[in-house]
């Protein structure tokens, strides 16, 4: 007998041998696809695609099936892509050089909210509970699928009007959507159970929980701050040269914030602005910013593997056509309307509206929020609002991931 005749497949070496793949895609194709009309989450959902139509693979990743898993690691996924995002933007914090982020967080995202929920209840007749919870999942752009249309590393310069909105707009509004989640959920337990729900979403959800998340992430990112760049030099954490730092601030920051229940999300972009701030011209924003883009770029792949999965086990299968153009509206009309109406009167010209409009990027913060809300709440017609988001969020890779590099070369060429 040959020894292969007992030869078995361990999934172990299996596991580790493809996590090699994937670690190896992750320097490479970044590279490879810098010039071409593709983007890194397009192929991830291809390599996802292909991998779970195998038929040794069996593991279907439904989000209703690992609920839990699907809040919690898109939770991980979005809070790596705010400290990422927070680092590298250049401009100081102030009203007046933010005013593109305000236009964008005070109007344009309620607008769309609102317009979301109006037309899912009219075009394909949800709940109101439902349409406003599926509007306040897809409202946020993304800060984990933008990266194509954001600002360069830090101090690189590569900070226009367009890519600064679109930055600090996804840093902070996957933080100030939560109130409206969490009004859907207040609404749907008042539903079920008589509960008065206004004063407590007021002063808890709205006052306490924005307050206390921005006073958190800013005490948080001040104590980094110092131990940073601060204390005597032989011990203060920027000689190490370890980048891991920025994961340390990334879950204390978030850690500290969710135990006293307030918003996480905006807690971890004010630490990432705040830690910037605190030394804006050392080098170690570099070294920081690097580790969490690496460690961001593979967690994307991984979970776009699995949404790549989900497509082919069937997480578009609820879908009528009426859903498909309601998905097709959020994109196309509903996001670049309220953009526009959002910039009225800023001093970006037309040009740089249009393009803040358009790139309202759909993703990962939309599938958090789908399944934060899922789990909190009672809806019916769950698997119909998962085939909503994913044809949403899929729309968006497709359409943003094949006009990003044609659209930004032009519009770098006319800013030059």
């Amino acid at each position: 007998m040959s020894e292969f005749d007992d030869w078995s497949v361990d999934p172990y070496i299996v596991a580790l041998t493809a996590a090699g793949f994937l670690i190896a895609l992750v320097a490479w194709l970044p590279l490879a696809l810098r010039r071409l009309p593709l983007s890194l989450p397009i192929v991830c959902i291809v390599l996802g695609v292909a991998v779970f139509l195998i038929p040794q693979v069996t593991l279907r990743p439904l989000p209703l099936l690992y609920p839990e898993f699907s809040e919690r690691f898109t939770e991980f996924v979005v809070i790596i892509a705010l400290m990422g995002a927070g680092l590298k933007l250049d401009r100081p914090f102030s009203w007046q050089r933010w005013a593109v982020t305000w236009r964008l967080l005070i109007v344009t995202m309620p607008l769309t909210i609102f317009s979301i929920a109006i037309l899912s209840a009219w075009m394909i007749g949800l709940p109101w509970i439902a349409a406003l919870l599926l509007g306040a999942s897809l409202a946020p752009t993304d800060p984990v699928l933008a990266a194509d249309v954001q600002v360069g590393p830090p101090k690189s310069g590569e900070e226009d009007e367009v890519r600064f909105g679109l930055t600090s707009e996804a840093g902070l509004n996957d933080g100030l959507a939560f109130p409206f989640v969490n009004l859907a959920i207040a609404l749907g337990l008042s539903a079920a159970t008589g509960k008065p729900w206004m004063l407590d979403w007021i002063l808890h959800s709205v006052l306490w929980e924005i307050g206390a998340g921005v006073a958190g992430g800013w005490l948080v990112g001040r104590a980094f701050g110092w131990l940073t760049f601060q204390v005597p030099a032989k011990t203060k954490l920027a000689r190490t040269e370890d980048g891991l730092t920025a994961l340390a601030a990334t879950f204390v920051s978030y850690g500290l914030t969710e135990l006293i229940q307030c918003y996480g999300f905006l807690a971890v972009f004010v630490t990432a602005l705040t830690l910037r701030h605190a030394h804006r011209d050392h080098d170690f924003h570099q070294e920081m910013h690097d580790v969490t883009e690496q460690v961001e770029r593979l967690a994307m792949m991984v979970l776009l593997l699995l949404f790549g999965g989900a497509l082919v086990n069937g997480l578009l299968e609820p879908l009528d056509w009426t859903d498909i153009g309601l998905a097709i509206a959020i994109l196309l009309v509903v996001r670049p309307l309220t953009g526009c109406v959002g910039l009225i009167g800023s001093h970006a010209v037309w040009s740089e509206r249009l393009t803040l409009a358009f790139f309202g990027i759909r993703g990962v913060g939309s599938l958090y929020y789908l399944a934060y809300g899922l789990n909190h709440m009672e809806v019916e017609g769950a698997e119909r609002l998962w085939a909503i988001v994913g044809l949403v969020v899929l729309f968006s890779i497709l359409l943003h991931g094949l006009t990003v590099t044609p659209i930004m070369d032009r519009f770098d060429r006319r800013q030059r």
